[in-house]
């Protein structure tokens, strides 16, 4: 029977499947523990801004909402964030009343005075990032091409530095929880990134697409509860397709089409229905 980490790291193109034995065999499954141990509030964090189209990507923020619909489901309180370039995206998309943050992008210093008043209000019992852009060495944010979109991006690695039950979804190496690997990313001349990101999490999730690593992280959470609570395939098509209209672009075409890094709708459900039916054999064995 194969795994979900076997399934949401199919059709590998970016050489993601290189840092799978430097990780947990069950990845998912670790990151779902910490979400099933530790009801409450918990901080979503997306959004990667991409340049050459000006706009949010496709990839992250639909698997953003899923996780959030599945735990607003158990009944935690979800709180997403991020900045002004993907907010508005989230808030004409999300159908719950979770509540939205705006990240400001400002200077190092009231980035982490932000997050520490972020921290205090809210007190989260997990963070995820998905698909969020995070500090190289330089602490500054660069996209797959080596560019610097440090304009473009709030500084929400604040909210994870020295904090407990963080998790991230990352599929190439410039996003937060990459600094678990980031030395192994650097060395390795098969991935792409050459300035990874630094900010570490307490379990990653690596994924061909960082949406499909949300949905892994999902199915993990339902194998915890023994509850399905993975969003059906239309629900999927639903969410992706409201990012579009909102303004999202797929990152690889930076068109405004219903791809995800280049793959199609059709192959984004072909993974959501992998996962749906091995949550499907768990219930029968």
């Amino acid at each position: 029977m194969e795994t979900i980490e076997d399934i949401i790291l199919d059709h590998d193109r970016r050489g993601m499947s290189l840092l799978r034995q430097h990780l947990p065999s069950d990845f998912c499954g670790r990151a779902a523990d910490i979400l099933a141990n530790n009801s409450g509030t918990v901080f979503i964090v997306t959004g990667f801004y991409i340049l050459a189209a000006e706009a949010t990507e496709t990839d992250g923020p639909p698997g953003a909402v899923v996780i959030g619909e599945a735990l607003s489901k158990l009944g935690y309180k979800v709180i997403y964030v991020s900045d002004i370039y993907t907010t508005p995206l989230i808030t004409a998309v999300v159908k719950d009343n979770a509540k939205i943050i705006d990240f400001p992008i400002t200077s190092n210093t009231k980035s982490q005075g932000f997050a520490e008043r972020l921290l205090d209000k809210y007190e989260p019992s997990v963070i995820v990032a998905i698909e969020r852009c995070g500090f190289t060495d330089e602490k500054k944010f660069r996209n797959m091409h080596g560019d610097d979109i440090t304009a473009y991006n709030a500084k929400t690695d604040y909210l994870f530095v020295d904090q407990v039950n963080t998790i991230g979804i990352g599929d190439g190496g410039n996003e937060i929880g990459m600094g678990n690997c980031d030395q192994i990313i650097a060395d390795d001349p098969k991935i792409l990134i050459k300035k990874p990101c630094i900010t570490t999490v307490d379990e990653l999730i690596i994924a061909s697409t960082s949406n499909w690593g949300g949905y892994g992280l999902v199915a993990g959470l339902s194998e915890k509860t023994n509850r399905n609570l993975l969003s059906s395939i239309e629900r999927e098509i639903e969410i992706l397709d409201g990012f579009v209209k909102a303004g999202a672009v797929d990152g690889m075409s930076r068109q405004r089409v219903s791809k995800v890094d280049g793959f199609s709708k059709e192959e984004n459900s072909a993974i959501v229905q992998r996962l749906h039916d091995y949550i499907d054999k768990l219930s029968t064995t």
